[in-house]
Formats: structure tokens, C-alpha cells, sequence
């Protein structure tokens, strides 16, 4: 980590919250936003997500899973979302959601007329802004978290209490 931390601080409570105040408290909500008002179905909001944790390489977002009202995706769900062009168990617009995540994040001046097209066939105008939202969140917080080393110190309340 290349950020200094206080003895007996959380990292990532320091770093978006004390360090940072008036940019981390707005960021930490809008990252936050994201996850509570979405309107996007479980299977393509983690597609997309799971799409850029591996583009970013953060190792906290990879290892998180979205929990909704006790359903996440399945344990091979990130497998097949990293095969998204060849996976069987994705459906259409879980395919469409990483392959957009993929090109926002490393060629996005090149989303065709064509590939608007497929989008705009399962997605209203609404979800492709609210997904394109989602994306530039995690795209940017999980980056952010990654480049500072943050990712690697941070521990899921999940694995915290099983180290218990």
C-alpha cells in the first residue's frame, strides 16, 4: 500500500472518509448509490461488475459479491462471466452487460452503431444509463482502490468473521 495509515485505522474508512473529506464522503455515497438504488437485475449488474473488478485487478471487488435480500450469484458466476462471448449460462443481457463493461473500460471509442443497436434491443435508454453510471462507478472506485494498494488490506465482514 502506498498510502501511510494510522496505527488502528480502517484503510478504506481513512482514506475515503478522513483523508479526503469533501471528495471521498461524495464519492463513498455515489459508490454507494450505485448498489442501492439500481434498478438492474442481479445477473447483469454483477456481470458488469465482475467484468471490470478483473480489468482492474482490484482484489477486494473481485472477491465481493453483490448480496440481494440473501441472493448472489453463483460461486462459477465470475468464470463464466470472464468466458462472457462463449458462456451458456449467461443470458443475453448478462452478456450484452460484460461486453459493455469490457469496452467502456478499454475501447470505448468504439462502441459501433452496431453494438447500440444489440443494447438498445434489451435494454431501455434508462438501464443503458444507469448501467454506463454503474460501470464508470466501479470503473474508477475500484481502480482508485487497486492503485493505492487499498484492495490488498481490505477484508470482506464475511472473511473477517471466518478469520474469527
Amino acid at each position: 500500500m502506498i498510502i501511510d495509515i494510522p496505527e488502528g485505522k480502517d484503510p478504506i474508512g481513512y482514506v475515503w472518509g478522513e483523508m479526503v473529506p469533501g471528495i471521498g464522503i461524495a464519492a463513498s455515497q455515489f459508490s454507494l448509490a450505485v448498489y442501492e438504488h439500481t434498478t438492474l437485475g442481479l445477473r447483469e449488474f454483477e456481470a458488469a461488475r465482475l467484468r471490470i473488478a478483473a480489468i482492474n485487478g482490484c482484489l477486494f471487488c473481485l472477491d465481493w459479491r453483490t448480496d440481494r435480500n440473501g441472493e448472489k450469484v453463483e460461486d462459477t458466476f465470475i468464470d463464466e462471466v470472464e468466458q462472457w462471448r462463449t458462456s451458456d449460462a449467461l443470458d443475453t443481457r448478462a452478456k450484452l452487460a460484460a461486453e459493455y463493461a469490457e469496452r467502456y473500460a478499454q475501447d470505448h471509442h468504439n462502441l459501433d452503431d452496431e453494438f447500440w443497436e444489440r443494447m438498445k434491443a434489451h435494454y431501455s435508454h434508462a438501464e443503458i444509463v444507469e448501467l454506463s453510471m454503474c460501470i464508470g462507478s466501479w470503473l474508477a472506485f475500484g481502480r482508485l482502490n487497486h492503485v493505492l494498494g487499498l484492495d490488498a488490506v481490505c477484508v470482506l465482514p464475511s472473511h473477517a468473521a471466518a478469520k474469527q
